[in-house]
């Protein structure tokens, strides 16, 4: 097999991607879009020693779950991998990853619950992040194309009911002001990106520009169009760098925050504020996370964003801790505290996990400690302090298996530590044990799963 022979195959399997996996000539190929079941001609884009990947030319024989895509360029952005798979099948690829992902990974055994569903298939998204570039000699708004920074352009996005029109709008404004989407290899161009935040059913607009611009007042006309009630951001950002925005905020119109009821909590979030991005799930998966502790508890939540979570902790247990690092996330937080008559039951701290945990672990013995990271997990220090600590219950939330994975692996004693290296163990070091593993679909139509864990000492 080589690059650009055709072949022909019958998927065995699917990928930790959601893509198809069939064997050929004794070499394990990767195809997009390709289902358990379906024989399909398969062009070979790439092998290296016994891989190969490829995309398929010719579909024979279609499987049962497969269903039509519902935008026009699923599979050349990079935003979702599983259009193509019948909703109730998505569910059950998820469940699967997380199993398959904890054993290979962490050597856990687990049983792992159904994925709970999705209320909303498409439309489910509360924000969105649009590159603005160039492309033969035009601005450019979409999606980056699956590990690439290629802009990908479309003219809407069915997870999120709004994008069509702020597209339309971004691109109305570069034309009509005579501004240039970013070029990262000559770093010229005034436009970067285009954030978009709702907050029951009001919404945070940020324009991330490299340098001061003109016509302001004609985009926000254009908005006015969209949105009923928003609040507009400038945000400067003339880096060489991946980062979204730049350190400089600039209030144009309207409000910096929004407030939002959920759970019985009146919540707020800003600009950079972490909020979960599917809504209903959101609320399914906090509910279940709050059935895991008991009144008399005290809540230590890391990483807690705006402090939604924090404050059901602290309404329904002895007292929580939340711990974030961004700023304006904790401010949130702290009026959210007074908002819900939770002064004296939540206490708010901005700072590192790994640098303001111990503190807090040392004074409240026999804990409960909630986690939910970034997708690159925890980091090593916070791991090796919950080993060493007295926090008698973890409750880990996870948008990543993989790291999940790994932290689980470290918690529970399957993975060892050797250097550098992690090794599977069975030495059993570990001090957690798991209870239960609950995988939430917070993203239709995407690979990724969140996932709910609790732990015991």
């Amino acid at each position: 097999m080589k690059k650009n022979d055709t072949v022909t195959v019958v998927c065995e399997r699917l990928g930790s991607n959601g893509e198809g996996v069939a064997r050929c000539e004794g070499i394990t190929l990767f195809v997009p879009e390709l289902l358990a079941g379906e024989k399909a001609l398969v062009k070979v884009l790439s092998v290296k020693e016994k891989v190969a990947y490829g995309k398929i030319a010719e579909l024979y024989t279609p499987a049962e779950q497969r269903v039509r895509p519902a935008c026009g360029v699923f599979g050349k952005c990079g935003g979702c991998q599983l259009q193509h798979m019948r909703y109730r099948d998505q569910l059950a690829f998820k469940t699967d990853l997380v199993r398959n992902t904890l054993k290979k990974i962490g050597g856990i055994d687990a049983e792992v619950a159904p994925c709970v569903k999705s209320d909303k298939e498409y439309g489910y998204r509360n924000k969105l992040i649009l590159p603005i570039g160039q492309k033969e000699g035009r601005t450019a708004v979409g999606f980056y194309a699956e590990r690439s920074h290629r802009i990908v352009e479309t003219d809407e996005c069915p997870i999120t009911g709004w994008a069509g029109r702020v597209i339309s709008a971004v691109k109305n404004f570069a034309e009509k002001c005579g501004l240039d989407g970013y070029d990262e290899h000559t770093c010229k161009g005034q436009l970067r990106h285009i954030v978009v935040r709702e907050i029951g059913k009001k919404y945070l607009v940020v324009l991330v520009v490299t340098q001061e611009i003109k016509g302001i007042d004609y985009l926000l006309s254009l908005f006015d169009d969209i949105f009923k009630e928003y609040g507009f951001f400038l945000n400067y950002n003339d880096g060489n760098t991946n980062a979204v925005f730049g350190d400089k905020f600039q209030l144009v119109k309207g409000s910096p925050t929004y407030t939002c009821e959920e759970c019985g909590i009146t919540f707020e979030a800003g600009a950079e504020t972490f909020v979960q991005i599917n809504g209903n799930v959101r609320a399914k998966l906090y509910e279940s996370a709050l059935a895991l502790v008991n009144e008399n508890d005290t809540v230590i939540d890391c990483y807690s964003g705006g402090g939604l979570l924090t404050a059901m902790f602290a309404k329904k247990c002895k007292k929580a801790y939340g711990i974030e690092l961004v700023r304006e996330a904790v401010e949130c937080a702290d009026r959210l505290k007074v908002r819900n008559g939770l002064q004296n039951k939540m206490f708010n701290i901005a700072g590192r996990v790994e640098e303001e945990l111990p503190a807090i672990v040392k004074k409240e013995k026999n804990a409960v400690a909630v986690l939910d990271p970034p997708r690159s997990g925890l980091d090593e220090s916070v791991v090796s302090l919950l080993l060493e600590s007295g926090v008698k219950k973890i409750v880990m939330i996870s948008c990543n298996p993989a790291t999940l994975a790994r932290d689980l692996g470290l918690l529970t004693g399957t993975l060892a530590r050797e250097g550098r290296e992690l090794v599977r163990s069975d030495a059993r070091e570990g001090k957690y044990s798991i209870g239960s593993v609950q995988p939430f679909d917070m993203f239709p139509q995407t690979k990724h799963a969140e996932c709910l864990v609790s732990l015991t000492r």
